[in-house]
Order: C-alpha cells, then sequence, then structure tokens
C-alpha cells in the first residue's frame, strides 16, 4: 500500500489586496520524509507559495480564491497559522527573523511553548537542537542580534524544529551566507529528514545546492509551476535556466 504524501497542492490561487493574482493553479506534492525544492528567480512565486500553505498570506493581506490544501490527509485550506504549528506544519520565514535582543537558547526556547512542554522535554529537545547545530551551543547565552547571518539561520531553523515538526518550510536558507555555510545547513537538513523524518520544502534561487539534496523539484515562473521532476532530471533541464534568464 502507497503512503499518502504529508502534503498536497490542489490548483492553488493567492491574490493580494484584492486584485494582485500572485500564484495561481499551483499543484504539488510532498512525500513523507522527502526534501522537495520550489525553485524560480525573485519573484516568481516561492514565497507566496510557503505562506499560503502555512496561513500566513492573510497576515500580508493574501487569501487564497481557489484551490485546495491537503496536510496529512485534512484540508487545512482555511486552517490558522498557529494551529498548522500544533499539527506539525512549521514556516521558517525568508530573513531569518529572529529576536535580536534575546538569547540565542532564548530564541530556541520561543519555539516550543505552543505545545507547554514540561522542564524535561524542553531540556531534551534543547539538546536534541544542540547536537545538530554545536556552534549554537557554544553561543547559547549570546543575544541573537550579535551572531552572524548564518548562526541566525541556524538558530531560526532551530527554533522551528522545538515545536516537533513533522513538516518544515523553508524559504530562501541560503540568502546572503557564505558557500561554505549553505552547504552545512543543507547538509544538517539532509540529516533531520534521515535521521527524524521531517519532510522539508524549500524555496531556494540556489538551485544548484538545493538540487544537490533534494528528492524532487518544481521550478516556478510567473506566479506557475513551469516544471517539475526529480532533482536530477530538473538539474538539467532547459527549462531550469529559462525560469532564471526570463526565457
Amino acid at each position: 500500500m502507497s503512503i499518502s504524501p504529508i502534503l498536497q497542492l490542489d490548483n492553488i490561487e493567492v491574490i493580494y489586496e484584492k486584485v494582485i493574482l500572485a500564484v495561481r493553479h499551483i499543484s504539488l506534492t510532498v512525500s513523507q520524509h522527502s526534501i522537495v525544492a520550489l525553485l524560480g528567480a525573485n519573484g516568481a512565486g516561492k514565497s507566496t507559495t510557503l505562506k499560503a500553505i502555512s496561513g500566513l498570506a492573510n497576515a500580508q493581506r493574501g487569501e487564497i480564491v481557489a484551490g485546495r490544501i491537503a496536510y496529512q490527509g485534512r484540508d487545512v485550506t482555511d486552517t490558522s497559522p498557529g494551529d498548522l504549528v500544533k499539527q506539525g506544519l512549521v514556516q521558517v520565514l525568508e530573513g531569518r527573523h529572529c529576536f535580536a535582543h534575546l538569547t540565542v537558547e532564548e530564541n530556541l526556547l520561543t519555539g516550543s511553548f505552543i505545545h507547554k512542554p514540561s522542564r524535561e522535554q524542553l531540556s531534551q529537545q534543547l539538546e536534541l537542537i544542540y547536537h545538530y547545530f554545536p556552534r549554537l551551543k557554544l553561543l547559547r547565552k549570546s543575544l541573537a542580534g550579535y551572531t552572524s547571518g548564518g548562526e541566525q539561520q541556524m538558530v531560526a531553523i532551530g527554533r522551528a524544529l522545538m515545536s516537533r515538526p513533522k513538516l518544515v518550510l523553508l524559504d530562501e536558507p541560503s540568502m546572503g551566507l557564505a558557500p561554505q555555510i549553505v552547504e552545512e545547513i543543507f547538509a544538517i537538513v539532509n540529516q533531520l529528514r534521515q535521521d527524524n523524518g521531517v519532510s522539508f520544502l524549500v524555496a531556494e534561487q540556489n538551485a544548484t545546492v538545493a538540487l544537490r539534496y533534494a528528492d524532487y523539484a518544481y521550478v516556478l515562473e510567473n506566479g506557475q509551476i513551469n516544471n517539475q521532476g526529480d532533482a536530477q532530471t530538473i538539474n538539467q533541464s532547459a527549462e531550469l535556466l529559462a525560469s532564471y534568464l526570463g526565457g
């Protein structure tokens, strides 16, 4: 018997400010325990797609006007962001968005409180994050605002993992980071998938690194999917190059 996907979008359309059609006819699937890349140039509709899934599009006067989103087999098209986090679906926003005035560890702790964990559970969750991000353990008492961009990205991902997610939406995790740090972050994402079965949908402009770790990929152009397939096939496709060059 085949395992049902953890996430499925069917012909999603999102409009901003009641008039701006941002994405249209977006259909995609994220299988259990997989890494799926959502590729495309800036403005292609990647972030809008992720925010539609996580329920955050409403915060920017966006709304889903057509289509359906299913998470773990349930329709969550109109589910609130908080309820989605409780169900194990969490987004890491583009630009990291750490609490600069809080320490690294305090930032991580903010991701766990939605489940009201015990002190013992909190300690266990922190140790798990520090296992994957040992650099954060060294910086746990440092203010997040004084850490590097790569370290802040690790904090943002670690904070999301503190909510014990089944599916993580990562928006442009490589933006503004050195190539070595980008490789380190993607390697950790892959390890989390292998060790804990966490699924990832990664919106990324850096197709080269994303396709090295992804199982499957979708290419967006002008708010629509213009190509999809396994990562190796997409990496060799002319459509991928055209989507970045506007061809």
